[in-house]
C-alpha cells in the first residue's frame, strides 16, 4: 500500500501538500492537485485514518449503540447515523446491547475504549449515570430514549402524545373496553405511552381497567399469554411498540380485534386488514444525532438544546376500525 511520502515523491511535492490536496485546501494549484490526485488513483492511496485523526485533533468514528440492530426502527437509525457520517469522512462502529438493563455498560465499555468521535445511544436501562466518566471526554447523544442520571443531548419522539392519539381514536371508533399491550415499564418510553393512554381514557371520561394493561409481549410467547389474559374483556388494544405488534399479530383471533400500533413496521400495510400505526422517524433521529456529535466536535463551545423530541404522527388504515368492517 503506498505512503504519503511515496505519492509525494512521485509527484515531485512535498507529504504536506498531499496532506492539502487530500484535505481539499483550496490553496493548492488546481495542477498541483491534478498530478497528486491522478498519481493517488494509480498507487490505490489509502490514508491511515489514525493518523489522520492524531493530525486533526478528531476521531473518525462515531459509535452507535442500540437494543437490537435487527430492529427496523434501530436498523433505521443506525442507518441514518452511518450515511451522516460518510458525508462527513467518517464511519460508524455499531454494537447492540441486547435486552439486559443490568449489562449495558459491560457492552457498551470495549466499544467506548477505543477512540471515538462520539456515541449515539439508544438505552436499554434507566439510569446511565456510570458513563459519566466516559461522557466528560466523549460526547454522547441519546436516541428514542433520554438518558437517566446524566446530562447529555437526546432526540426523542413524543411518546405521550402518540399514545395519547392512538387511544383517542380507538375512543372515537366506539370502543371503551381498550388494552395496553406492551414490554416493560423499565424502558421510558413505555412508560410514557401508559401515561398517555391513561391520560386519554381519563379525558374521554373512561376507568382505566388495570385487567387490561399487559406486559411481557415483546414475545410470541408473551403476547399470546397477553391476549389471554385481556381475553374478551378488550374491545380494541393499543400495543406500545412494533416490536409487540409484530409478536401479537399471529396470536390475533379472526377477525382480528381492533388494532392502533405505536410505530409503523415492513408490510404493515400489505396485511389484511393493514394496520394503524403512529408513525416515527428514526431516519431523522440518527441523522440530527450524528449531526449533533459533528457540531459538537467543530464548534465546543457552541449552545445547543439539550433536549428535542420530535412529533409523531398517526396513519389510519384498516386495523383500528370495527372488526366487522374489516372481514
Amino acid at each position: 500500500m503506498a505512503t504519503m511520502r511515496q505519492i509525494a515523491a512521485a509527484a515531485g511535492v512535498s507529504a504536506k501538500t498531499v496532506s492539502r490536496v487530500f484535505n481539499d485546501d483550496p490553496h493548492v494549484l488546481p495542477e498541483t492537485r491534478e498530478r497528486v490526485e491522478s498519481i493517488m488513483r494509480e498507487l490505490d492511496y489509502v490514508p491511515n485514518s489514525l493518523a489522520t485523526a492524531f493530525r486533526s485533533g478528531r476521531p473518525s468514528v462515531i459509535g452507535v449503540a442500540v437494543p437490537d440492530i435487527v430492529d427496523p426502527f434501530f436498523a433505521e437509525i443506525a442507518r441514518a447515523v452511518e450515511r451522516t457520517a460518510r458525508d462527513h469522512d467518517m464511519s460508524t462502529l455499531v454494537t447492540s446491547l441486547g435486552d439486559d438493563p443490568d449489562r449495558e455498560r459491560a457492552v457498551l465499555e470495549p466499544m467506548l475504549r477505543r477512540q471515538l468521535a462520539g456515541v449515539v445511544l439508544a438505552p436499554i436501562g434507566d439510569d446511565q449515570s456510570s458513563l459519566a466518566a466516559w461522557a466528560s471526554r466523549t460526547p454522547f447523544v441519546f436516541v428514542d430514549r433520554a438518558p437517566g442520571g446524566l446530562t447529555a443531548d437526546a432526540f426523542t419522539q413524543d411518546d405521550f402524545g402518540g399514545a395519547f392519539a392512538a387511544t383517542t381514536h380507538l375512543v372515537e371508533h366506539g370502543h371503551d373496553r381498550i388494552a395496553f399491550v406492551g414490554d416493560q415499564l423499565a424502558l421510558p418510553t413505555t412508560a410514557e405511552r401508559l401515561r398517555g393512554y391513561r391520560a386519554a381514557l381519563t379525558e374521554a371520561g373512561l376507568p382505566a381497567d388495570e385487567e387490561l394493561i399487559v406486559l411481557g409481549a415483546a414475545t410470541r410467547e408473551g403476547a399470546a399469554r397477553a391476549l389471554a389474559t385481556v381475553g374478551s374483556r378488550a374491545t380494541a388494544l393499543f400495543s406500545s411498540n412494533a416490536v409487540c405488534t409484530m409478536a401479537l399479530l399471529p396470536a390475533l383471533a379472526e377477525p382480528p380485534l381492533p388494532l392502533v400500533a405505536f410505530g409503523d413496521f415492513p408490510l404493515a400495510e400489505l396485511l389484511r386488514p393493514s394496520v394503524s400505526v403512529i408513525t416515527q422517524d428514526p431516519e431523522a433521529l440518527g441523522r440530527l444525532a450524528a449531526q449533533r456529535i459533528i457540531d459538537r466536535l467543530d464548534r465546543p463551545d457552541g449552545r445547543y438544546r439539550r433536549s428535542t423530541v420530535l412529533p409523531v404522527h398517526l396513519v389510519e388504515r384498516d386495523s383500528c376500525r370495527a372488526a366487522s368492517a374489516v372481514r
